[in-house]
């Protein structure tokens, strides 16, 4: 017979995880809502946000006392790369007007962020708890968007744990496919220096960085193409 105390026990245990799954399904919305508002073409209306805040802090309050546990890969994958270009977002529009996020110091490594209970870096939740948790996730370089017109492009949508796997892959292809991305003339290719950056990342199991980019080529690269790298554009992702 269960006794008095178990039931308790069971019922607050009930209460705490439906409290959790009801806060990630109100981030999950609410985040998917203020990116189709704001976000157009791969770019941002920091002016229209800085002028009116409301429901970016609105989602800053709600993010920041959700937990996540990484054995459920889909939701924490989802949770904190939405998390992580709402920082960015928040970050950019804390120093607005701003031209790029190199001109505010610390912006990457040293500026924290409240969320998911913790006060963290916007390196730390790329490097620790995604790159970190999941190194043989090479796609998360093209949903983190780093405020710069040399990311791949922000979505007008947000990362959801049943859509993620759709999502990582189309928005992989879309950057791998994209001819101001990966440049290719002749035999020779210039990659973006994310793969300059992160090219442990690019090169798991014994492939190159074109066998990486040709998994989601249309049109693949050759094997032996001489690789180099171009610059990163730093310039603000904004609606002008």
């Amino acid at each position: 017979m269960i006794n008095r105390t178990t039931l308790t026990g069971i019922f607050l245990i009930l209460v705490f995880q439906f409290s959790i799954g009801q806060s990630t399904s109100d981030f999950f919305s609410k985040s998917d809502t203020f990116f189709k508002t704001y976000v157009k073409n791969g770019r941002v209306d920091y002016k229209r946000i800085k002028e009116n805040p409301a429901s970016l802090n609105e989602l800053v309050n709600i993010a920041e006392n959700i937990s996540v546990s990484k054995s459920d890969k889909t939701t924490y994958q989802a949770f904190w790369i939405n998390g992580y270009n709402l920082s960015v977002i928040k970050g950019i529009v804390d120093n607005y007007p701003i031209k790029s996020p190199l001109d505010k110091a610390g912006f990457f490594d040293k500026t924290k962020y409240s969320i998911g209970g913790k006060a963290i870096t916007l390196n730390d939740i790329e490097n620790k708890l995604l790159r970190g948790n999941f190194p043989k996730e090479a796609r998360f370089h093209f949903v983190l968007v780093c405020a710069g017109l040399g990311c791949p492009p922000i979505i007008s949508n947000a990362y959801l744990p049943s859509t993620l796997e759709t999502q990582l892959q189309k928005q992989t292809k879309k950057a791998l496919n994209n001819p101001n991305f990966i440049k290719v003339k002749g035999n020779k290719v210039q990659l973006s220096q994310l793969f300059e950056w992160y090219k442990g990342d690019f090169t798991q199991d014994g492939k190159s960085q074109v066998d990486f980019v040709n998994q989601y080529r249309n049109e693949k690269i050759d094997s032996g193409a001489k690789v180099s790298y171009y610059n990163y554009d730093w310039t603000l992702n904004e609606i002008k």
